[in-house]
């Protein structure tokens, strides 16, 4: 294990690196938070960062603003009747909750009568649930990027994506022209769960519109070269599942689009396979309307059908399968494009399968020749369909309309799709047809590892939001709340040079998944943090780390831990336990009964009962307190008046 002196070479490495963080944190914070005593202890932390030696003489702006605001926050404080600047309970501890596994009272969607049917999936097939015919998709992918003109029809340029369904500016203004192309259904990308959805869902469910909306979103997915997943991730995707569940005409959920892209990143499949696994099950413990849940790739030659394999394999399968289709260029033919190869390839695949993506622009404009074989009796056997890229014109050039200040402008690939869209009406088998000649499908085995097949076909297990909780809470010394989640990978390559993360690291090509692997990024920070402060000694003025770690003043009681169940129905303490269950022993005193996990699953604090470890803690806020105060003085008698 290194020393002291390695650990303060390694944080000297990007002590710089911390302090622009807590910066950049604190006016991410400020922009949307009122002001209270957890911003004034954010401040202090990061003024101090900067006033050390190291970085004194880069002293931004910024920093001489928030000493103003900070000192006009004093001042509220001491009119209130508060004596300090900071409060030291401004570290929140996370709030534990058992889970709740009730049926959700508002589980049942609208009437479909007189509406649009809902869609549902038997064995190869979509089926209209009304009327019973077969359903064939012909889609179009529908989301505008920032860059695409639309943000002007918007109210605020301040968002990371546009969600057209949510802006009802964008979604009723296009509807006319999705309508002439004769789609039946829009791929959305990213949905914003903060927005309501009723307006843009309604008005396409009377157009005869359905929608596949992928679960993720630009910042939080299933990352194919580091995969996780976790709590966050999860979260995320049973909000959209939460925001669309409602309406008649979402056809589908895609959880993923192009995770595993080649032979190098064939280990990150396991974790988006165990996404399909609990989004399903979610739909089902809230009671909602059964929803399919599929997955989206593109088409590599080398790693093509051990993918489509692994979605249907095993005791978990995805309810649909899309492939990226970008074989057919210009005017191709059935035979030349290699259309007639994948129809082959995929005749027998158990769960239905179309296109995801499919209008390659080598030749432009497109004429969308491929869409009458598509939907032709050479396909449809085995195709449900599939969608085209895409509806706005972007940098690359894939779009059928332009929008310029929210104007659109119909390019000549619109006429080309509208034309061989309005002209195909593919017919397949009603559902009783089809029940009368199925056959219970082989679902295909696991692919075995090969040089171009990495991955194993154990997958992660269920993202318990509940235990993370609970190891969060029992951590002396953790992650500082203004600490940039983009710069976290600092954190555990100096931890995990000290001590052990086994507990925290994934590997999908092994199929081995830590205990608390399932924890959000910046649970498991906290967890490798402390590792490091409990190898250290564990005494609490050493929990900074050059201002990324702070201590925990609201550890759980040991009537909390014992209390709290988590999803498996064990409680809190009986899952810490099994992390490593070996040395277990209880060295808590005083009237705190607190607990902490210390390194291989032992309880302890260092060298401090709880009684001495809040005092200790106390002691040093109060003079950090004092230093803080002073500095920001000076900084007011020399600085302020060459402020604007």
């Amino acid at each position: 294990m290194g020393g002291h002196k390695k650990v303060k070479l390694v944080l000297c490495q990007f002590k710089k690196s911390a302090c622009e963080s807590q910066l950049f944190g604190l006016e991410s914070f400020y922009n949307g938070h009122k002001w209270n005593h957890e911003l004034n202890h954010l401040i202090s932390r990061a003024l101090k960062c900067y006033f050390q030696p190291i970085t004194a003489i880069m002293l931004p702006k910024v920093v001489l603003k928030l000493a103003l605001l900070s000192l006009a926050s004093a001042a509220i404080n001491i009119k209130n009747g508060r004596l300090s600047l900071l409060d030291s309970n401004s570290t929140q501890s996370p709030k534990l909750t058992n889970y709740d596994l009730k049926e959700n009272e508002d589980s049942s969607t609208r009437s479909s009568s007189g509406g649009l049917s809902t869609i549902e999936v038997f064995g190869s097939k979509f089926f209209t649930v009304e009327d019973g015919n077969q359903f064939f998709i012909k889609g179009i992918a529908y989301q505008p990027s920032k860059v695409a003109g639309d943000i002007v029809a918007l109210d605020s340029g301040n968002i990371k994506f546009i969600d057209p369904l949510g802006e009802p500016k964008i979604c009723l203004r296009d509807l006319d022209y999705l309508q002439r192309l004769g789609v039946n259904t829009v791929r959305v990308y990213s949905i914003d769960t903060d927005l309501d959805h009723d307006v843009c869902m309604e008005a396409f469910e009377k157009a005869g519109i359905y929608v596949i909306a992928d679960l993720s979103e630009p910042d939080v997915s299933v990352i194919r070269d580091s995969p996780t997943w976790d709590v966050t991730i999860f979260d995320r995707y049973k909000k959209v599942v939460d925001s669309l569940h409602k309406y008649p005409n979402v056809l589908g959920f895609f959880a993923g689009n192009e995770v595993t892209n080649d032979k190098t990143n064939t280990f990150a499949s396991p974790f988006v396979k165990s996404s399909i696994r609990d989004v399903k099950s979610y739909i089902d413990e809230k009671g909602y309307r059964k929803i399919p849940v599929g997955y989206s790739t593109n088409d590599d030659a080398e790693t093509r059908a051990n993918v489509a394999d692994f979605f249907a394999c095993g005791d978990v399968q995805a309810d649909f399968y899309g492939i990226n289709m970008y074989e057919w260029c210009g005017h191709s033919t059935y035979w030349s494009s290699g259309y007639k190869d994948r129809t082959e390839e995929f005749k027998d695949y158990p769960v239905p399968i179309f296109f995801s993506e499919f209008g390659c622009n080598v030749k432009r404009p497109r004429p969308f020749t491929e869409v009458d074989v598509l939907y032709s009796r050479l396909m449809n056997h085995v195709w449900s369909g599939g969608i085209a890229y895409m509806y706005f014109e972007e940098p690359n050039q894939y779009g059928v309309v332009k929008v310029s200040d929210g104007v659109v402008e119909e390019l000549p690939d619109f006429q080309n799709l509208e034309r061989e869209f309005n002209r195909v009406d593919p017919q397949g088998a009603t559902i009783d047809e089809y029940k009368e000649l199925y056959k219970e499908p082989k679902f295909p085995n696991c692919p075995i590892s090969t040089k171009s097949w990495e991955s194993s076909s154990e997958i992660p297990h269920t993202p318990d939001e509940v235990k993370c909780e609970c190891l969060e809470s029992s951590l002396q010394c953790g992650l500082a709340p203004f600490v940039r989640s983009d710069n976290l990978t600092h954190v555990f390559d100096y931890a995990c040079n000290i001590v052990d993360c086994e507990a925290i690291n994934s590997d999908g090509k092994l199929g081995s998944y830590g205990f608390f692997s399932d924890c959000s990024s910046r649970q498991k920070a906290s967890y490798v943090i402390n590792e490091v402060f409990l190898e250290l000694g564990g005494k609490p003025d050493t929990c900074d780390f050059e201002g990324v770690a702070v201590l925990n003043n609201k550890l759980a009681t040991q009537n909390e831990l014992e209390s709290t169940l988590t999803l498996t129905g064990d409680t809190c303490l009986d899952v810490l336990k099994a992390n490593d269950a070996k040395k277990i022993k209880s060295k808590t005193s005083g009237k705190s009964n607190n607990v902490t996990i210390g390194r291989n699953g032992t309880l302890g604090r260092g060298n401090y009962t709880g009684d001495e470890l809040e005092n200790k803690a106390s002691q040093i806020q109060f003079y950090s307190n004092l230093n803080t105060i002073a500095l920001i003085s000076l900084v007011l008698v020399f600085i302020l008046p060459f402020l604007d």
